[in-house]
């Protein structure tokens, strides 16, 4: 699918740079499969991947059967997914069903439960609702299979902060939130409402939250290859995804997750087709001739609306929209001088963005879950 890079103003030079340096960090043993797709003007320069789906992770036994991985692999875009979710909310704004400064419980009544009334749709698009990120008793993978205790769940939180006064990441209840409005609103489920305005207007395969049962071998296999976090990280993740390391990995790999609907964390594509959504972004919401977006959509939803604040529980300053993690003039997610780009982040360092300054698309995914390892200095 890779087109001459001389036609976007590159060499083929350039974008083998780009792929050894893939190749570099493969080397380091971090990831038992990467996949890069990278667009720039509209065009597909990069799309390949290295090691294998399954059957090389550190945990595997010897003699596991080893799958290829190729870029037709799917991946979980994790937080990534959350991004695709909020513009499921703006194109809702764009159709002028809901307002981004209404509360919550406009939409979900009992929400309002134990002073969260005045939590909006925009506190919670920034991750300043102010209520538990992802509470311990809640973390239940059967729990995904009855979307009504999900909100009930939700709708008892307590208020940990006053709403909008602090940056404080939610992991997996803001996605939960917004997709229960989605589907208050429109009388769908998140997941159909998806598939008509987002997937098949793009002419998208896969693309869904979570992955159909039929699908769940083509889905590369996640490892855990970094040390086990001490504290105070071991703290830090517990208090941010409400589990381990290790136990997040085994419930990303679990086919109860896979198979689930989780707005805030299991997009499930190929890179090219995450590639594509962030395409369109760029594109004002324009794919080849098929209209999801309208540009003014695109420039609410990436407009900065916190910025210069630690997060609460990130524990670092990131810059967000409503829905997106952003560029930093000096060095931020997807690199240097990259002030206008717009994107995020998915566990532990899944990247989807678009850099409408360097005019390129990109999604990289990666099956190795580490919170820090020396080996990616070494890279």
């Amino acid at each position: 699918r890779e087109t001459d890079p001389r036609g976007v103003g590159l060499t083929s030079a350039d974008i083998e740079a780009i792929w050894d340096s893939v190749v570099r960090l493969y080397k380091t043993g971090i990831h038992p499969a990467i996949a890069l797709c990278i667009r720039r003007r509209g065009e597909i320069i990069l799309d390949r991947a290295i090691g294998h789906a399954s059957g090389n992770g550190p945990q595997d036994p010897e003699g596991t059967p080893l799958v290829q991985a190729t870029p037709n692999t799917l991946y979980n875009f994790y937080s990534g997914s959350k991004s695709i979710t909020a513009m499921l909310i703006h194109l809702l704004q764009q159709e002028e069903q809901l307002h981004v400064d209404e509360p919550v419980a406009t939409f979900i009544p009992e929400f309002a439960k134990k002073r969260k009334h005045g939590i909006t749709i925009r506190d919670v698009l920034t991750h300043r609702a102010g209520i538990p990120p992802a509470p311990e008793d809640v973390i239940d993978l059967d729990l995904l299979a009855r979307p009504d205790d999900i909100v009930r769940a939700f709708c008892e939180l307590e208020p940990t902060h006053r709403p909008g006064s602090v940056q404080a990441y939610q992991a997996v209840t803001s996605g939960f939130i917004l997709g229960e409005i989605v589907r208050r609103v429109t009388g769908d489920p998140v997941q159909d409402f998806l598939t008509k305005r987002v997937r098949r207007p793009l002419n998208m395969k896969h693309f869904r939250y979570g992955v159909d049962p039929k699908d769940l071998d083509k889905v590369a296999v996640d490892a855990f290859t970094g040390p086990r976090p001490a504290w105070p990280a071991k703290r830090l993740v517990q208090f941010a995804f409400g589990a381990s390391m290790q136990e997040l990995v085994d419930f990303g790999n679990d086919p109860r997750f896979r198979t689930a609907v989780v707005p805030a964390a299991n997009i499930i594509a190929t890179p090219e087709e995450i590639c594509r959504f962030f395409e369109t972004l760029l594109g004002d919401g324009d794919y080849q001739g098929a209209r999801v977006f309208e540009p003014r959509t695109i420039a609410r939803a990436v407009e900065p609306q916190v910025t210069g604040q630690v997060d609460r529980v990130l524990m670092m300053p990131i810059p967000l929209s409503m829905g997106f993690m952003l560029g930093l003039r000096s060095f931020g997610f997807y690199g240097p001088r990259t002030a206008n780009a717009y994107g995020h982040l998915g566990f532990t360092n899944v990247l989807g963005w678009a850099d409408p300054d360097r005019d390129i698309s990109v999604a990289f995914m990666n099956t190795g879950k580490p919170l820090l390892a020396a080996r990616m200095l070494a890279w």
